[in-house]
């Protein structure tokens, strides 16, 4: 059996990969690694997004919490960063998410919180793999009056509401959005939170049925979005993923503004007000490049991670920074959350729009968004690490970088869900990157088959 964990927890396609019996065991392992040093019975939350295999693994997840002695409250559906508030919230000692966030439906994934309501260190989820694979034999099954119990509560969402209208000194009324909610986890909870600060709000993609989660929808698949917001004349769009902890916007003439032009413009408006801490924020390599460039013109630093939102919340934790996150729109405020959340992203970004009363793609405009092409090497999963051992793909690389001579760049990162390499090229002419980042994916595939 390979490593389970990812950069986002365990995923798989669900009943193939990540099936009931490895969800069991990793309730049992993962509540015993969570609670071992309790003197007491341990209580652990359980919520998932709108997939139809969510209930099946939470369940069988929820089992083997109840056979180690654990109790299990079940959330039902809410949104991964609703989980991470609400474990601390209600003082339980580990919160569980079922989803694969912007997967397909056939997807799914089990991420950890620890009882504070963050992500698990690496040391953490390594002692969880360990447990598994030595087929569980350490832990203790009680009998009796000792197996825990399994509770549900379907009105944490709503506490979740309460907590994200309460933030911010926020009055939405005038504005209009057009939110889109993925079919997903956020199909409640958004719509609610917007509608009750005063917004006029559009909803679109908030009708989930098990298999429509993300697809040609949210902020993996924009299109729908940018098209409603112009017939609606509204001022805004807001797109989340499928368990709503990442935010990509679109401005009033239906462009997109990304997450590294949210955290710039959410940054700039914190350095006016003084509260960006250390005049810094937290972001991963993928980074465009004009986030660089604005971030120098601002007097603003920005402390790069590799890529994953772990990684920029370590930082952020490490050295007391307030605001982080990725180009996908998986932007953590870390006073108010202690995850990526996207109506907390929302919510700030609405806040500098209402404040600075202008359009919002005058405030994406202080950053130019060089372009940036994405491409997808198919490769096994064994294969995905060692992209860098091949000769003639590292020689590739370094001969494309010499050949921008400092005007371009090339990333290549194996995907932490997917049995993929991504190869990123950014630099000025788009049709020239698309070229060279399709060149470079084809030799991937070929040398890593």
């Amino acid at each position: 059996m390979g490593k389970l964990f990812g950069t986002d927890g365990v995923r798989g396609v669900a009943n193939k990969e990540l099936t009931v019996e490895l969800a069991t065991r990793l309730g049992q392992a993962g509540a015993y690694v969570l609670t071992e040093k309790n003197h007491r019975r341990a209580t652990i939350l359980v919520g998932c997004d709108t997939r139809k295999s969510g209930d099946m693994l939470a369940m069988a997840l929820m089992a083997g919490v109840n056979s180690v002695g654990a109790n299990a409250v079940y959330l039902g559906v809410v949104p991964t960063p609703a989980v991470a508030y609400l474990t601390k919230k209600y003082n339980a000692d580990a919160g569980v998410v079922i989803s694969a966030s912007h997967n397909p439906a056939e997807y799914n994934g089990i991420k950890f919180f620890s009882g504070d309501g963050y992500k698990l260190p690496d040391e953490m989820e390594d002692r969880i793999e360990e447990i598994i694979f030595a087929d569980n034999r350490d832990i203790h099954f009680p009998i009796g009056g000792s197996i825990g119990r399994l509770e549900y509560r379907f009105d944490a969402k709503e506490d979740y509401i309460d907590y994200m209208c309460s933030l911010l000194d926020l009055d939405l009324n005038g504005l209009k959005i057009v939110v889109d909610c993925a079919n997903g986890a956020s199909s409640y909870t958004s719509p609610q939170a917007l509608k009750r600060l005063g917004a006029d709000v559009v909803v679109i993609h908030s009708e989930p049925d098990g298999i429509n989660i993300n697809r040609d929808c949210g902020s993996t698949h924009m299109e729908a979005l940018m098209a409603r917001v112009v017939e609606e004349n509204a001022d805004v769009g807001l797109a989340f993923d499928g368990d709503a902890d990442r935010l990509l916007a679109v401005d009033e003439k239906g462009c997109v503004v990304d997450g590294d032009q949210l955290m710039a413009i959410c940054g700039m408006y914190l350095k006016e007000k003084g509260k960006l801490k250390k005049d810094t924020i937290v972001v991963t390599v993928m980074s465009n490049l004009g986030l660089h460039l604005m971030a120098d013109k601002e007097f603003i630093h920005l402390e790069e991670t590799r890529v994953g939102d772990r990684y920029v919340l370590e930082n952020m934790l490490e050295n007391g920074y307030v605001i982080g996150g990725e180009q996908s729109g998986h932007i953590i405020f870390l006073e108010e959350n202690t995850t990526g959340d996207g109506l907390l992203s929302a919510l700030h970004l609405l806040q500098v729009m209402k404040e600075k009363k202008v359009p919002l793609s005058e405030l994406a405009s202080v950053m130019t968004v060089l372009p940036q092409v994405l491409v997808n090497a198919r490769v096994p999963n064994e294969n995905k690490y060692v992209y860098m051992d091949n000769d003639d793909i590292r020689n590739a690389v370094r001969d494309l970088e010499t050949k921008f001579d400092g005007q371009g760049r090339v990333l290549i990162r194996p995907s932490g869900t997917e049995p993929l390499v991504r190869v990123m090229i950014e630099g000025k002419d788009r049709a020239v990157l698309q070229a060279e980042a399709e060149k470079l994916a084809k030799l991937i595939e070929e040398k890593l088959v």
